[in-house]
């Protein structure tokens, strides 16, 4: 009874034993396999080394706003790469800078406004913008540390005047004996209550330098209307300012305009005493300050065959009192050798003739040579354009008149070109004599 009695107790204790075994063995088990499950895969080999940090969301995110408050194109401007002019005397910077919406505005509008600067004189930049609405292509001359400065004012119209800067292509020209200089850019660059450009910004070695050099303001029109992508170009200095809406107006004009690629539509320029406050709001109010001798055409005081075959009388004969839609006010039919006025035509027109350094037979060449192939010009009207300030002859330095006069003998070996190359000369033609003194 005792045998019977121990050899059950020890097949319990066995069978307990196997169950308590196999209950251990089952959770050491689960354990193994979830720490298995649970561990990092191990790495695959790398042919390259890891990055030292890897990027997450959030920090690209606000990287690239900084990056986009911060930008500054021009920095990036490579100063060895610009294309030489035909001379090798100037570095030629095609979109310096470029707004996000020029190539979009460029196809909706039919004229790019082209204008060029120095950059004292760039700040009128925005007079022009504040009235033209479309694409503007600007041709900007730096020399020596004048670059830090286009720099902060590309920067300062990112910032503080995006919708100018969206719709504007920046180029620029550096001079070979005075490469530009990128440098550190003024605090104004990016605050938003000074004034872009405040004077006395340049050094004053700069200063001296630009005072013993004459301005290429023909490589700069012709680098701002190159530039230009659309059908027509209205290529003006910077300091003329077209009345309030001439975009759209000319857009308007030249889509029911017939067919005409010999056509250069003039618009006509008045000088606006600065007692004026404001910009004359339509042809009659301009016409008002005429008539009270705040505004009168456009070079009539230094040099009156500038603008004088454009009529000034004709134009102003309809006092104001004409359709609001831009229309053909009259022809010119009295063409002077020395007229140069400001256009409206295709860049299929002759390129500025770069040889003409500084002041004086900078335009009215280009104009003869239009003249000579067989353009038309018709003066539009009722829009018009405006350089603040009245003009007069003992305000001209005598480095300018220097200029003039080495440029008029420039102009004889240019006329002789012009004859050889279209066997005509339209001299004979022109009711004044080649001998007006151009000043």
């Amino acid at each position: 009874m005792a045998k019977i009695r121990r050899d059950k107790i020890w097949r319990w204790r066995c069978q307990w034993s196997v169950v308590t075994l196999a209950a251990i063995a089952l959770v050491v088990y689960n354990a193994v396999a979830n720490m298995w499950l649970l561990s990092p895969q191990p790495c695959s080999v790398r042919t390259t080394p890891p990055p030292s940090e890897l990027p997450t969301c959030e920090p690209c995110v606000d990287t690239a706003a900084v990056m986009a408050v911060d930008d500054d194109p021009i920095a990036r401007l490579d100063l060895r790469l610009g294309r030489w002019d035909s001379s090798r005397s100037y570095r030629m910077f095609d979109y310096a800078t470029v707004g996000d919406m020029y190539a979009e505005a460029s196809a909706n509008h039919r004229v790019c406004l082209a204008t060029q600067s120095s950059i004292e004189r760039l700040h009128e930049l925005l007079r022009v913008a504040a009235h033209w609405t479309g694409p503007i292509s600007v041709a900007v001359f730096v020399a020596g540390d004048e670059l830090r400065l286009l720099r902060a004012f590309a920067t300062w119209l990112f910032r503080c005047q995006p919708e100018v800067y969206a719709r504007l292509a920046l180029h620029a020209a550096t001079p070979v004996d005075r490469p530009g200089i990128q440098g550190n850019m003024p605090n104004w660059a990016k605050n938003c209550e000074a004034a872009p450009l405040p004077p006395g910004e340049r050094r004053a070695d700069t200063v001296a330098w630009r005072a013993r050099h004459p301005y290429p303001q023909n490589h700069l029109r012709n680098l701002a209307r190159r530039n230009c992508h659309t059908p027509y170009v209205f290529l003006v200095d910077v300091d003329i300012v077209p009345s309030r809406g001439m975009g759209e107006a000319l857009d308007n004009f030249l889509a029911t305009a017939p067919k005409c690629p010999l056509c250069a539509y003039v618009v006509p320029t008045y000088e606006l005493d600065k007692r004026v406050a404001h910009f004359p709001a339509n042809k009659s109010e301009l016409l008002r300050l005429s008539r009270n001798k705040l505004a009168i055409p456009f070079h009539r005081k230094v040099f009156i065959y500038n603008q004088y075959a454009s009529n000034f009388s004709r134009w102003e004969s309809s006092g104001g009192n004409e359709t609001l839609d831009t229309h053909i006010s009259h022809n010119v039919t009295n063409f002077e050798l020395l007229y140069e006025p400001f256009y409206v035509a295709p860049d299929t027109v002759p390129a500025h003739d770069e040889r003409f350094l500084g002041y004086g037979f900078t335009r009215n060449t280009q104009v003869y040579e239009m003249f000579l192939i067989g353009y038309q010009f018709k003066v539009l009207s009722p829009i018009f354009t405006i350089h603040w300030g009245l003009q007069a002859r003992r305000t001209r330095p005598l480095w300018r008149e220097k200029q003039n006069e080495k440029n008029r003998k420039h102009f004889e070996t240019f006329k002789r070109e012009l004859y050889a190359r279209y066997r005509r000369d339209p001299l004979h033609l022109l009711r004044r004599p080649q001998q007006a003194k151009k000043t």
